[in-house]
């Protein structure tokens, strides 16, 4: 980064340029709109096979996210067909969608930041809630990824999870939209949406509920506490003394209605947007390399077979691997691991 804002937000156009330059910038060969269907062995290397015929090399990176297929339930296709349904990756803006109430299904960062632009543009919106941590956009005079990074909890090792289903889980509510700023489910309630417990199945014009939203909501608040109580500890064990701070504490979700069912002809939703986050598919590598949970078996993304390496997934290394902020390090690692291999295969 070379701008005059470090802690700055940077648009998505600005993001996009910034990887265009970057290209022209080293000479790199990138090769826009080629989808791979297949990597395969072949003798010591691989063959890759693409819409524009096939490829082979040596040394095959696999870098192509985690986000590859959105989570929709399958009793969607059980509700009526006039209202929209789409995914949160197929959302735009409120112009895009029909006119109506919106119900949003999901409070990770896609569901919440969705919704908040709904409700400020003046459209009624109903929230299917689940347990997805909060953290202050600021703390302490910092924004909260600079505490983060400072005390090192990016640096958090894939082994200290209490799971390996852990590493799925989902990043916290917050928002780096107009400058970056909080997303609080208790001030959304105070501004007119209607927070509801988990979807639990649909049917024509009626959406069923689970009643859990005031536990949903304590998860959510515990969460915040947690992370600040963490970070108050770590300027203490630092002898650091930036200002107190004190969040208010909204409660305006605990005051909402338990509701079990919406009837969405009656209350008038025209729209559901989908927002329960993504499955990974690594499907095109036809090797058995694949835990149960279909996520690739690696060590900081080196794969059992020679040549084959994996970058950019979540908590492939540290907590910080398939972030931007992170990425470099384990690419770094992986570059090494490839040079050290035969000068015949550095291609």
């Amino acid at each position: 980064y070379e701008g005059s804002d470090p802690d700055g937000f940077l648009p998505r156009d600005q993001i996009v340029r910034y990887f265009e330059e970057y290209a022209r910038r080293f000479d790199l060969p990138v090769g826009y709109g080629v989808r791979v269907s297949s990597v395969e062995r072949e003798g010591e290397g691989y063959r890759l096979t693409t819409k524009q015929g096939e490829f082979r090399a040596a040394n095959v990176v696999v870098a192509i996210g985690a986000f590859q297929n959105a989570r929709i339930p399958a009793f969607a296709r059980e509700i009526r067909t006039d209202v929209q349904q789409l995914s949160s990756d197929s959302y735009r803006n409120p112009g895009s969608l029909k006119p109506g109430a919106v119900l949003v299904v999901g409070s990770g960062q896609s569901g919440c930041q969705i919704a908040e632009e709904l409700y400020l543009s003046g459209r009624k919106v109903y929230l299917s809630i689940g347990s997805v941590g909060r953290v202050p956009r600021r703390y302490r005079g910092k924004d909260i990824t600079w505490w983060m990074a400072k005390y090192g909890q990016f640096d958090q090792p894939v082994d200290q999870l209490p799971s390996p289903k852990a590493k799925f889980a989902a990043n916290p509510q917050v928002s780096g939209a107009g400058g970056g700023h909080a997303l609080n489910l208790h001030q959304f309630a105070h501004d007119g949406v209607v927070l509801l417990g988990r979807v639990r199945g649909a049917r024509g014009d009626e959406v069923v509920l689970a009643p859990d939203l005031k536990e949903s909501l304590a998860k959510v608040d515990e969460f915040e506490a947690e992370a600040l109580r963490r970070i108050d500890d770590s300027i203490a064990e630092a002898g650091l003394n930036p200002p107190r701070e004190t969040l208010p504490a909204l409660r305006d979700g605990y005051e909402a209605d338990i509701i079990l069912e919406l009837d969405l002809q009656a209350l008038g939703i025209t729209n559901i947007v989908w927002a329960m986050g993504y499955g990974f598919d690594y499907t095109l590598v036809k090797l058995p390399i694949f835990d149960d949970d279909g996520y690739p078996r690696q060590a900081r993304g080196v794969t059992a077979y020679p040549g084959l390496y994996f970058v950019g997934l979540a908590w492939m290394h540290t907590r910080k691997s398939g972030l931007l902020y992170g990425v470099g390090d384990d690419a770094q690692h992986l570059v090494s691991q490839i040079m050290a291999r035969s000068p015949t295969n550095r291609r």
